[in-house]
């Protein structure tokens, strides 16, 4: 059992499970703010969960049974790139995931419904033949940003709102989405700059191979850059409140950090970029909980 769990834990990405569970959770708490803690809130946020991470494992999932003989070069430690789990075994766990989403997002109302129905379509156009939007550079990052970035953060928005009678400024929302729009675009260019060697083997254009791993990383620099610029700009206008120096100072860490680690990827070692992908996953989590706290700051 606990094998099969740890292969369950690899196929599903540990670090897109932790994004879809902090999106999940903090999302909560940008709607709401504060809120005392209920059995009914819980067992709402319990099952949005589940359905959520049924969500993300059809679709990681979906996209690995595509690219077996490419992860066999890119990333051999997929369990299915590495023999350890059958494609057969991954087509029942793909479906079932399916299944699980569907049916508990239609339980739970057409918001959640609509959200889960949209994202599965686009996970199967980006994997899927015929179309395999993977394989166009401009279509991947779309949607990769349109899915993860806004349709997710609006999705879960509009669901919380639908059961606990809250209402989120239309400007926040707006924010939210552009922001993290933005950030996906960038999750979704350096995503392949560790897997330039396979996919060029198997003919995948991606920007990285189509411009180069150098330019690809200054433009995400640029991107997200002016990402962090909007919080840093709500938060200025906004002062002298106490919730909107912490928003604008935040921002301006996070971001200066994130350009200190960027000059330092080594870009012909592997392990150097790989690390840095799980560093700007790193922060795509931590934007969560800024956004949650300044949230909750405001509120009091």
């Amino acid at each position: 059992m606990r094998k099969q769990l740890r292969l369950l834990i690899e196929f599903a990405r540990p670090h897109t499970v932790i994004a879809t569970s902090v999106q999940v959770l903090t999302m909560l708490i940008i709607v709401i703010g504060w809120h005392p803690p209920t059995l009914e809130l819980v067992g709402l946020v319990g099952v949005t969960l589940v359905v959520c991470l049924a969500l993300n494992l059809y679709v990681v999932g979906v996209n690995q049974l595509t690219d077996v003989a490419i992860d066999r070069i890119n990333k051999p430690w997929l369990p299915v790139a590495a023999g350890q789990l059958s494609s057969d075994a991954a087509q029942r766990i793909v479906i079932s995931a399916l299944f699980i989403a569907l049916t508990g997002a239609a339980m739970l109302g057409p918001p959640l419904w609509w959200t889960v129905s949209i994202i599965a379509l686009i996970g199967s156009l980006y994997s899927l033949p015929p179309l395999r939007l993977k394989r166009h550079p401009l279509a991947a990052a779309l949607s990769i940003a349109g899915a993860r970035g806004v349709i997710a953060n609006l999705g879960l928005a509009f669901h919380y709102q639908y059961w606990l009678d809250s209402e989120l400024p239309i400007t926040t929302l707006i924010l939210v989405a552009t922001f993290f729009f933005g950030f996906a675009m960038v999750i979704a260019l350096y995503k392949d700059l560790p897997d330039d060697r396979g996919d060029r083997l198997y003919q995948i254009e991606t920007l990285t191979t189509r411009l180069g791993p150098q330019r690809v990383l200054h433009l995400g620099r640029i991107l997200l850059t002016a990402c962090y610029l909007l919080p840093i700009a709500v938060g200025l206008w906004s002062l002298p409140t106490f919730a909107a120096a912490f928003l604008a100072l935040s921002h301006v860490v996070v971001i200066s950090v994130f350009w200190l680690v960027s000059m330092r990827v080594d870009l012909q070692r592997r392990q150097s970029i790989a690390s840095f992908y799980m560093f700007l996953w790193g922060i795509f989590y931590t934007e969560f909980a800024l956004l949650s706290i300044y949230r909750l700051t405001y509120t009091l």
